[in-house]
């Protein structure tokens, strides 16, 4: 049986490690990168404390039409500029995390992932690992990831130059 590996990008922005972890904890800023290319985010609510919890929306254009996606979670470690650790769920408009059935999964299965972002400042430059334990790096999922972080790294580079 082969180990599937969980999404995790690696990278280095040439900005402060002020703006990458504002990145990753204010709703403004995470709204104008997150999602693969195309996505706008159109909610992004975001209680940036430990037990604190999260509510994405996100809006795809697809062939067969305008697709809507909600995500949810709840911040497990704040290590403010180092370390941020959150859960992730599909989820609907009001914020309820989805169970495995309504996802079409066997009962009880766990539907939650986590995502785990580590900082290090690098003197003006900061690097960046992120992982979403959880989410196959081969998947769809893992594809938005990297589409996401390059959404990312341009944001920042407006940002900073």
């Amino acid at each position: 049986m082969t180990e599937t590996k969980d999404v995790q990008i690696e990278r280095t922005f040439d900005a402060p490690i002020d703006l990458i972890w504002a990145m990753w904890t204010e709703a403004d800023h995470f709204a104008n990168w997150y999602g693969p290319m195309g996505a706008t985010i159109p909610k992004a609510e975001m209680d940036v404390r430990v037990g604190g919890r999260r509510h994405i929306g996100m809006e795809v254009e697809t062939p067969k039409g305008q697709m809507q996606m909600f995500f949810v979670g709840e911040y497990r470690e704040i290590d403010p500029k180092t370390r941020l650790v959150y859960t992730e769920s599909m989820g609907d408009a009001e914020g309820n995390a989805m169970t495995a059935e309504q996802m079409g999964m066997p009962a009880g299965a766990s539907m939650e992932t986590s995502v785990v972002v580590e900082l290090e400042d690098l003197g003006g430059q900061t690097k960046m690992t992120m992982t979403h334990v959880g989410v196959p790096a081969d998947s769809p999922g893992g594809q938005g990831w990297k589409m996401a972080i390059d959404k990312m790294e341009a944001r920042v580079a407006e940002l900073s130059g």
